[in-house]
């Protein structure tokens, strides 16, 4: 018979036994829980609005009619020749007379390095494709006007498509973007710092009014996208496999406000849908919705790097975990991997991070399905003092519900002295896999607070049995006011460690209605 654990408005108190039996006394050990705190019914519906006024009011912007090809620049249809200065002389007529479409429609355009213009939507129609070359020559240095923390760590400075300080930009078409980012060749090695010789797919910078809807991308060198500092974003019924590499990213977004990623499909090695504040600016009015992200790393992310603030952000109606079989393309990968995280909710650049709803999410196949950390690394650029740590709070996770999940289990964990807060666990039903005769001590873990790289990973290789935290279901350490509301955690066999564990410095708070 499986383990099982539910919770029916309860919360974790401060000096309750962290065993499963202790966490299923009689209810009058705990306090009386009526109606979460008042914020969360008020951050539910705040959030519901602010969702409602992007969906009305972040639309395509009006293309002019215009439309510009190649072929009158003198590319060749299906040439093997590079189309780039055909490609480019396109782009720059077209916002030379006012804006309009630069249409590749007559097959496949092979390129290297193009900068996109206000007013110009590029279009890769149906059947035809924008092709990477595989020369690094043809991508020229695309150095950023203001510098960001993620130029002095990873030195993003290559890109097939790029663009800063435009307006009125995008891209669409149901034809593809294809990278050739094999190892082949764009060799590298998996890193968290700088990753020369490998562009991205797309980069765009400072730009407003940004739309990439309808295309398919595939196999970047390195990340596939990343919009930094742009306001009104919208990306829409994009399709992103992007396996074939190490830091292969799907859709990293940096410092961004007002932005919809909606009906979106993404396959990706690395993190597949990622959130940062290395822009240090705020990134803020985000709404996730209708999409499916698959990762062998993070489905859902905020970080690494958290040096700009999140706040007023949800995500609802996803599909999210890890790479199933029939989803594998990587050419070196042998077997499935569950992700890491499932959503990975992380500051530890001095960010606030606060206001967040994460609502009608699935998750599958994730070792750690939730993953919340404050922590204190304070990576900022060489010439900026290390910032005090940030916060965590308002964070809600509701109608979430998960199978084929990993052993390690969620957890949330705090800073020594500045804790997680207001963390409303809401309508919980996740299955994870067992683990027998690993119950772990907490007190091997270390607190760890400037780790170099805070994922879910994070622990594996210092607790006694790798990849197993103490609950199967969730653990928590430097957490206030957590409550818990209809949450249950399964396994479909014998389970050695509690469902739930309240660590150190974990206080409930619960009200009445």
């Amino acid at each position: 018979m499986g383990s099982t654990f539910d919770i029916s408005r309860r919360a974790l108190l401060t000096g309750v036994a962290a065993s499963a039996a202790a966490i299923c006394l009689e209810k009058s050990a705990f306090a009386d829980c009526g109606a979460q705190d008042p914020w969360a019914d008020q951050l539910v519906a705040d959030l519901t609005a602010m969702a409602d006024h992007l969906s009305r009011t972040l639309k395509l912007w009006q293309v002019p009619a215009l439309i510009v090809r190649p072929e009158s620049f003198g590319h060749t249809a299906n040439s093997p020749d590079l189309a780039t200065v055909p490609i480019q002389r396109a782009i720059e007529a077209c916002a030379a007379a006012g804006g309009g479409t630069v249409q590749l429609s007559q097959g496949d355009y092979v390129s290297g390095t193009l900068d996109l213009r206000s007013g110009v939507m590029l279009e890769i129609a149906e059947r035809c494709r924008l092709i990477a070359s595989t020369n690094l020559d043809d991508y020229p240095l695309r150095i950023a006007k203001r510098p960001t923390v993620q130029d002095s760590n990873m030195g993003m400075n290559q890109s097939l498509i790029f663009a800063e300080g435009c307006r009125n930009i995008g891209i669409c078409g149901k034809g593809q973007i294809f990278g050739r980012g094999t190892p082949d060749n764009f060799p590298g090695s998996e890193t968290i710092g700088q990753t020369p010789g490998r562009p991205f797919v797309i980069r765009i910078i400072d730009c407003s009014r940004v739309v990439v809807r309808d295309i398919h991308l595939k196999d970047s060198p390195c990340w596939m996208q990343n919009y930094l500092n742009c306001e009104d974003l919208l990306i829409d019924g994009v399709e992103i496999n992007n396996q074939a590499n190490f830091n292969n990213d799907g859709l990293d977004i940096d410092s961004c406000r007002r932005v919809i990623v909606r009906n979106t499909t993404i396959i990706s090695e690395d993190d597949t849908l990622c959130f940062k504040g290395a822009g240090q600016r705020p990134m803020e009015q985000v709404l996730v919705e209708n999409c499916h992200f698959y990762s062998s790393c993070n489905a859902i992310k905020f970080g690494t790097d958290t040096q700009g603030d999140f706040r007023n952000i949800l995500v609802r109606n996803v599909e999210l975990g890890g790479l199933s079989p029939e989803m594998l393309t990587k050419n070196n990968a042998k077997t499935p991997r569950k992700a890491d995280g499932g959503v990975s909710w992380e500051t530890v650049d001095g960010a606030t991070c606060e206001r967040i709803l994460v609502q009608k999410v699935h998750v599958v196949r994730a070792e750690s399905p939730l993953f919340l950390r404050l922590g204190n690394r304070g990576r900022v650029r060489p010439d900026q003092a290390k910032p005090p740590a940030g916060i965590l709070r308002r964070v809600i996770f509701e109608d979430i519900t998960g199978e084929n999940n990993g052993v390690r289990g969620s957890f949330f964990i705090g800073n020594e002295g500045k804790p997680i807060e207001d963390i409303l666990l809401r309508n919980i039903n996740i299955t994870m896999s067992p683990v027998t005769n690993a119950v772990i001590d907490e007190s091997v873990i270390p607190e760890n607070p400037d780790a170099m790289y805070p994922d879910p990973h994070m622990f594996d290789k210092i607790v006694p049995t790798p990849g197993v935290m103490p609950a199967y279901g969730l653990w928590t350490r430097h957490v206030h006011n957590l409550v818990l509301d209809h949450v249950h955690f399964q396994t479909d066999s014998s389970e050695s460690r509690p469902a739930v564990k309240a660590g150190a410095d974990t206080i409930g708070l619960c009200q009445r209605n």
